[in-house]
């Protein structure tokens, strides 16, 4: 039936605007809990907390500490975390051997975790970055390009190491080509059929990352090297779509678009043309550009917090991985 034209004054758009009722009622996007993925920087041994100056309230923790903060995470409903190590100096390589490592720090981190939480969801980072010389996300050769397939290798390594650890979802950020085939088929053959895979498969060659690579240690290493050879592009939409229809084709269980915010065009595209579960990461130059205006007191935080993860569900996100989720989770619980 064809849409009859509303007239003023007949409608005032602002009626149903008057009350705080009528608006919750009619607010048709609703941010929880349950739409939050807290990330999580975790450090070797016993070493102290560790600030990050670009990422104010983020800390990189030792496995202690990460199970103390899991503990109110759990208490405030946050589903699930997503670890992200940060490696030595000692501990990385051109082949980025301790990726794999079964005694190395994100399987031990991940047996603490399920030991002590096992209602609590964790997803690893597969990527090479955080233990490579260079910090590129894969194996290089003599000049300096990304191989693709023989990076693909070691993602399958890491991928079952975390697996045989106990992770619940695996989740590949290095965008090499064919590597979610891959690794679902090494997961079958060694019966874990449950490990689940998020793919970032429309991870851009975006400059908001900086902040992150600062908190797991690989920006130095990559020096003035670039990613664009194997991440997107942010002029591209087209491709993005071809890329996630590649990922669910061999075998990804969700699908991400990072970084959330300037990208959400592709978020709203993804989640109509895949009707898959879609995840949106606000990375760490977004949360450090709303936390530095907030901190001169240009906006308010808790406003823009709520309101930037409000517009990244609205646009599709079924799920967010983001650096507010615990803020985030503690402001729900109080309204």
């Amino acid at each position: 039936m064809a849409f009859t034209p509303r007239q003023y004054p007949a409608v005032r758009m602002r009626r149903m605007r008057y009350d705080n009722f009528s608006r919750r009622l009619m607010r048709e996007t609703t941010l929880t809990v349950d739409d939050l993925i807290y990330p999580m920087f975790v450090l070797p041994g016993q070493e102290k907390a560790q600030k990050i100056d670009s990422m104010p309230g983020i800390e990189r923790v030792n496995v202690e500490d990460l199970l103390r903060e899991a503990e109110e995470l759990v208490g405030l409903g946050i589903p699930a975390i997503a670890l992200f190590p940060v490696i030595p100096a000692a501990g990385k390589s051109e082949n980025a051997a301790e990726a794999y490592n079964p005694e190395g720090l994100v399987p031990t981190a991940i047996r603490a975790l399920k030991s002590r939480f096992p209602e609590l969801g964790v997803i690893t980072d597969v990527a090479l970055d955080p233990y490579t010389t260079h910090g590129q996300d894969g194996l290089i050769n003599d000049k300096g390009y990304v191989l693709n397939d023989e990076t693909v290798e070691v993602l399958v390594k890491q991928g079952l190491t975390h697996a045989e650890a106990g992770a619940d979802v695996v989740a590949p950020s290095d965008m090499m080509d064919g590597r979610i085939g891959e690794l679902r088929g090494a997961l079958e053959k060694q019966s874990y059929i449950n490990t689940r895979i998020l793919a970032y498969s429309a991870k851009y060659a975006s400059a908001y990352y900086g902040p992150f690579r600062d908190a797991v240690g690989s920006a130095a290493n990559l020096g003035k090297s670039d990613k664009f050879s194997y991440q997107m592009d942010p002029a591209n939409s087209d491709e993005a779509m071809q890329e996630i229809a590649l990922d669910l084709a061999e075998g990804a269980d969700m699908i991400m678009v990072k970084p959330g915010m300037p990208y959400l065009d592709i978020v709203r595209r993804a989640k109509s043309e895949f009707q898959v579960p879609t995840f949106v990461y606000q990375v760490s130059g977004e949360y450090a550009m709303h936390m530095a205006a907030a901190q001169q007191g240009w906006l308010n935080e808790t406003a823009v917090m709520m309101e930037s993860l409000t517009c990244i569900k609205r646009a599709g996100s079924d799920g967010i991985l983001t650096y507010f989720a615990k803020k985030a989770a503690q402001h729900l619980k109080q309204t």
